[in-house]
Formats: C-alpha cells, sequence, structure tokens
C-alpha cells in the first residue's frame, strides 16, 4: 500500500510538473508570439461579377459562349437581330439627306429675299426721287396736284412694299443666321438620330465588358431581351480579393496595411497564400442585413459582432494557385506593425474597375454623315 501511494505521489508530481511546464510554455508562446496574430476561419473570396446586358431591345439570334467558358474583354458574347435597327438606320439616313435639301432651300429663300429687298430699296429711292422732282415742279404751277398726289401714293406704296420685304428677310434670316449648312440646328438634330441609329446596330452584338470565366448563362436563342435584363455573368479571377470576418474584440490591433497569411481548403496547408489588409469595413455584417436586428427589446442577449476586412492577395501567387469566388478561406493576421490607420484616409480619384468595350469609335458614322451632306449640298 506504501509503494502505491509513493507512487501515485509520483505520477501526481509529474502530472502537476507536465502542466507547470505546458502552461509557461504557452504564456511564453502567448507574449512572444501569440498575441501579435488574429485569426479566423470566417473568410470568404470574393471579386467581381460582371453582369453582361444588352443595351437596346431584341430577339436573340446567337450565343457565342457558355458557363465555365474564357472570354476576353471586347469578344462579341450575344448577337440580337438587327433588322429594325438596319431599317431605323436607313430611315435616319433618309430624314438627314431631306433636312439638308429643306435647309439648303432656307439660305437660297433668304438670298431671294435679300435680293428682293435691294430691289424694293431701288422703288422707294426712285419714288422719293420722283416725288421731289414733282413737288418743285408744283411750285412752278408746272403739274397738276392730282399728280403730286400720285407722287406721294407712290412712295407709301414703295416703303410699305419695302417694309413687308424686310419683315419677309428677317423671318427668313431667323431661321439660318449665324449658322452654316453644317451647323444648323436642324442638321444637327438630324445627324443625332443617325448616330443614334447606327450606335443600335452596333449594339446588337453584345460584347464582354471584361476578361474572366461565364458563370450562370441564362440567355437563349430566340429570347427577346431588353436594358437591364441579366445575361450572363462575367467572373474575373485575376481580379479578387478575400473578405475575413473578424470578432469584435479581434480588431483592436488590426491595422491597415499589416501582412496577412492565407490557406484554402482548395489546395490544403501546403499552399500558403499572402497578402495585407486592405481595410477594414464601416458597419457589422448585421447593419447592412436585410431585416437588421432589433436589440431594443426585453429578450436581449448579447452576441458578439463580427466586422468585414478586406485582404488583398498577392496577384503571382493567384495566378499559379487560382481561387473561386465564394470558397472559404482561413485568415491569420500579423498584428505586430500597428502604424497604419484603422480606416483608409486616402481619397480614391481612379476607377477602382473599368472597361473601354463600351467606348465604340464612330469613324464610320462620321464618314456617313459627311458622305450624306456632300451628296445632297
Amino acid at each position: 500500500m506504501e509503494d502505491n501511494g509513493v507512487k501515485r505521489k509520483h505520477m501526481l508530481l509529474g502530472l502537476g510538473s507536465l502542466f507547470l511546464v505546458a502552461g509557461i510554455a504557452y504564456t511564453i508562446y502567448w507574449f512572444s508570439y501569440g498575441q501579435y496574430y488574429q485569426d479566423t476561419d470566417d473568410a470568404y473570396v470574393s471579386g467581381n461579377l460582371v453582369q453582361l446586358m444588352p443595351q437596346i431591345t431584341g430577339n436573340v439570334v446567337s450565343v457565342y459562349a457558355d458557363d465555365t467558358a474564357l472570354v476576353k474583354a471586347g469578344q462579341p458574347l450575344v448577337t440580337l437581330d438587327g433588322t429594325d435597327a438596319q431599317l431605323a438606320l436607313q430611315n435616319a439616313q433618309t430624314e438627314l439627306a431631306e433636312t439638308v435639301r429643306s435647309v439648303k432651300q432656307l439660305y437660297a429663300s433668304a438670298g431671294e429675299l435679300r435680293s428682293v429687298v435691294n430691289e424694293k430699296q431701288t422703288v422707294l429711292e426712285k419714288a422719293k426721287t420722283d416725288l421731289d422732282r414733282r413737288s418743285r415742279l408744283i411750285l412752278q404751277h408746272a403739274i397738276s396736284k392730282e399728280e403730286l398726289q400720285h407722287a406721294k401714293d407712290n412712295v407709301s406704296i414703295a416703303e410699305s412694299s419695302l417694309a413687308s420685304a424686310e419683315h419677309k428677310l428677317a423671318a427668313a434670316l431667323s431661321a439660318v443666321e449665324n449658322t452654316t449648312l453644317a451647323t444648323h440646328p436642324a442638321v444637327l438634330k438630324a445627324e443625332t438620330r443617325v448616330r443614334q441609329a447606327w450606335l443600335d446596330t452596333v449594339r446588337t452584338s453584345i460584347k464582354a465588358p471584361a476578361t474572366g470565366y461565364i458563370a450562370k448563362r441564362s440567355v437563349q436563342i430566340g429570347q427577346r431581351v431588353s436594358p437591364g435584363s441579366a445575361l450572363m455573368i462575367i467572373v474575373p479571377l485575376d481580379e479578387i480579393w478575400v473578405d475575413a470576418n473578424f470578432k469584435e474584440n479581434q480588431l483592436r490591433h488590426i491595422r491597415i496595411g499589416q501582412p496577412v497569411t492565407l490557406t484554402s481548403d482548395l489546395y490544403g496547408r501546403t499552399v500558403v497564400f499572402h497578402g495585407k489588409v486592405a481595410g477594414l469595413g464601416a458597419g457589422t455584417g448585421s447593419v447592412f442585413s436585410l431585416l437588421p436586428a432589433q436589440n431594443a427589446t426585453g429578450n436581449w442577449i448579447k452576441v458578439i459582432q463580427r466586422l468585414p476586412v478586406r485582404i488583398r492577395l498577392d496577384p503571382n501567387e493567384v495566378a499559379q494557385h487560382p481561387l473561386r469566388i465564394g470558397l472559404s478561406m482561413l485568415a491569420k493576421i500579423d498584428t505586430h506593425d500597428e502604424s497604419g490607420a484603422v480606416l483608409s484616409k486616402v481619397q480614391q480619384d481612379e476607377p477602382v474597375y473599368s472597361t473601354s468595350v463600351f467606348e465604340n469609335r464612330n469613324d464610320e458614322v462620321e464618314r456617313m454623315i459627311a458622305q450624306i451632306l456632300q451628296d445632297n449640298d
């Protein structure tokens, strides 16, 4: 019995020593390493989801990409029936030609009326000269008072005729004054209709706004689509990041610019991604939910909130080991350096993400308009 008691005593002493050593080791680990790292497994890959949408209404006649396919920016993905757009363009071209001819007639009418005014001025000057001559003759009793009255009537008629011609000339000039054929408002308006109709014909070919992979294709042949209807989604996997949701009691030492290591279940712990804290969210997830929590109730229970932290990944590592939108990640932030800001203080002047696909070159339509002006001038 005594030997058993000694053995038990030695076992308890060894077990206590083991716990003491483990406690000391954990304390050393915490103060030298552990307290400077914050980790979470509530982290997910996020990225841009570029929706492909038509800019005009039409029937789908062809689809050039399906789910999982790689597409390049500017590549045609969907084609709409262009019959209506072509007819509208031809109608706009005809209207422009008619407008040019009508405006030329306005300029010609103004020129004719200017000649009429000059002629009326000549007639009036002649009538006034005749009246002056007859006024001198009446003093010499060389003509009758009736002839003098006729001369006065001729001056009045000439003045009225000149005033009427000047009024018509002013009305004609108001439609063409300070303009040329190319700058006349009616011509410019008709040119705008041609440009819009040409643009509609170009938009019958719906192009990829960005380079990426097709997901969630819903468009079908024969479907009638309109602006605002999503046809498919393009996911640019080279422009992704991680949104890691940390508990509020983990955020005390997290700053922008701190290094982050991440692992994914897709590749396992053998593949480590590196990144940096790009920013901290302006509110918790519950605030922006569809039905925000109402805590002002009698049965309130405190729940630790989580705040999203945006992590920017190394693009070279992402290129070597591609990730997918929505994958879960394990993120660990090194908080040794706390010199960074908690909230961003830099104003974003450049676009975060942009495309030039919708910037259509209009050289073709401008040549078309110039030819119409030349043919009808």
